[in-house]
């Protein structure tokens, strides 16, 4: 879809159909809809008043062509009792007039800056979340869908931000591609967590890398396996060593042109590509979902792109150690035990917690780069959902200032996260008998004893663990993003590296 900025009246402007929103109440017709209601002689307040739309949150009312204005319809959008409404409830309105449109069959639309007109909200802000909600909401994979199949398809072709005045248009076409930017990011890491797993295979996603990096100028290296052997990463290769897929580790590298911190944060997200349990094999019911074990390593390469595509002034570098988890007669076996990169060895008691051995050698490889910080992102246990349910990230860390900043972003972007503690008598469930630490802790709290494996290998560095296994992926239409992938997590992290002000900020 092309997205424009232009500058103009409402009223005097030719669309196939303008957007606008309307807040529960009687103080409901505020901004472009005054304007349009003035010229319409209160089209819009004698709709209110007579109880056929309320403002009721997300619900819209199309009307067709009206003296004294020049678009062809107008389309009310309920934006809900505005003491109530947020950044994220915007995103979320936007969204649904965008899918109405575009079920309408029409090509183009315009929207208003002034489509909500809020104190407590910049213009900035207001273009930005504007603009996600739309390109969000109007996600669909449709790859693997014969030609015939994507011709059905209804399509917006374009959408055009209306600015009052000169000075807005400078500031909000700005943000407006910053907006577009990041959810291309977002759509990179759905489109990967859709794909099937006998496309995305870990060859797969470091060409995706690779390809990433030319177009946005990132330093891409990739290892295979003899590569990552010679560095000793004997728990990422014991999950590696079941599947006919060779396994990849995959670093990319942004440093930007000027810095404002010379902080290194380094990202790294889970990549099992498929993941059946291994010898510890999963129930079959809904063992489809598991193409989605690489989800976290997705999300890195969205957050990459887009930190590279808004040229941020931080340095980032992603690791995504990606395989299969797939069983095998050279498969790692239940009491199996293998050596990590630190050389820190680690009995495996289910080869179904696989996740977690992978990121430990991913995040001793990140302390080489001396960060200042150190996130990860993996669909790391059922647990974390039992406990959280669908829509929140489990949060751990050893950093109460780097968790503060994910919970800031938390707020901001609307991607929830809830923080559990790593307190040390977690560590006591660890515990084994032949190795140094256990891969399972048994059924007591899950999550927590799935972050505390990996903090025995971030080290002293700053660092946090998000356990996205829930949020990863919706089983049904939310308000701007599309039953399947989510996402989850670029748009968290962006908006974290986005303000990064120094690890002491």
């Amino acid at each position: 879809m092309n997205l424009t900025v232009e500058q103009g009246a409402i009223t005097d402007i030719q669309a196939a159909v303008i957007m606008l929103g309307i807040f529960a109440g009687d103080d409901g017709i505020a901004g472009a809809s005054r304007a349009v209601d003035r010229a319409t002689s209160g089209m819009i307040k004698k709709i209110t008043a007579s109880g056929d739309f309320t403002g009721e949150l997300y619900r819209t009312v199309l009307v067709y062509k009206t003296r004294g204005i020049k678009a062809e319809r107008v389309l009310l959008v309920g934006l809900g009792k505005r003491k109530e409404f947020t950044l994220d409830r915007l995103r979320g309105a936007a969204s649904s007039g965008a899918r109405f449109i575009r079920e309408m069959g029409l090509k183009q639309f315009l929207l208003p800056l002034s489509f909500v007109q809020l104190s407590t909200i910049s213009s900035v802000n207001t273009v930005r979340a504007l603009v996600e909600g739309i390109f969000l909401g109007l996600y669909a994979f449709d790859e693997f869908k014969t030609d015939s199949e994507k011709k059905k398809k209804k399509v917006i072709e374009s959408c055009t931000i209306l600015a009052e005045n000169r000075q807005e248009l400078v500031k909000i076409h700005d943000a407006a591609h910053k907006a577009r930017a990041l959810a291309e990011g977002v759509y990179l890491a759905r489109d990967l967590v859709s794909r099937p797993a006998n496309s995305a295979t870990p060859t797969f996603i470091a060409h995706t890398a690779q390809a990433v990096a030319k177009r946005w100028k990132l330093t891409c290296r990739v290892l295979g396996e003899a590569q990552v052997r010679k560095l000793g990463m004997g728990c990422f290769l014991g999950v590696a060593q079941g599947s006919r897929e060779p396994a990849r580790f995959i670093i990319l590298d942004y440093v930007p042109k000027k810095a404002r911190t010379h902080d290194t944060v380094v990202i790294v997200g889970k990549a099992i590509t498929f993941d059946s349990g291994g010898i510890s094999l999963k129930p079959p019911q809904g063992m489809e979902r598991m193409k989605d074990d690489m989800a976290g390593g997705a999300a890195v390469l969205g957050i990459l792109q887009t930190v590279a595509q808004l040229a941020l002034p931080v340095h980032v570098v992603g690791i995504v150690p990606a395989t299969e988890n797939v069983p095998d007669g050279a498969a790692l076996k239940p009491g199996d035990v293998i050596t990590s990169m630190s050389g820190k060895t680690v009995e495996i008691i289910s080869t179904d917690a696989e996740g977690r051995l992978i990121l430990a050698d991913a995040l001793i490889h990140a302390k080489h780069y001396k960060p200042a910080a150190i996130i990860d992102l993996a669909t790391l246990t059922g647990a974390c959902i039992t406990a959280l349910g669908n829509d929140v990230a489990g949060m751990m860390g050893t950093d109460e200032h780097l968790m503060k900043k994910i919970k800031a972003a938390s707020e901001a972007t609307g991607e929830k996260v809830w923080q559990l503690p790593l307190w040390e008598e977690y560590g006591e469930l660890l515990k084994s008998e032949i190795a140094d630490i256990k891969n399972v802790g048994g059924r007591d709290a899950g999550a927590i004893t799935g972050g505390y494996f990996l903090k025995e290998f971030a080290g002293d560095i700053p660092w946090v663990h998000l356990d996205i296994a829930g949020p990863v992926w919706t089983e049904k239409d939310k308000p701007y993003i599309p039953k399947g992938a989510t996402g989850f997590g670029v748009r968290l992290l962006v908006n974290v590296l986005e303000n990064w002000r120094g690890m002491k900020n």
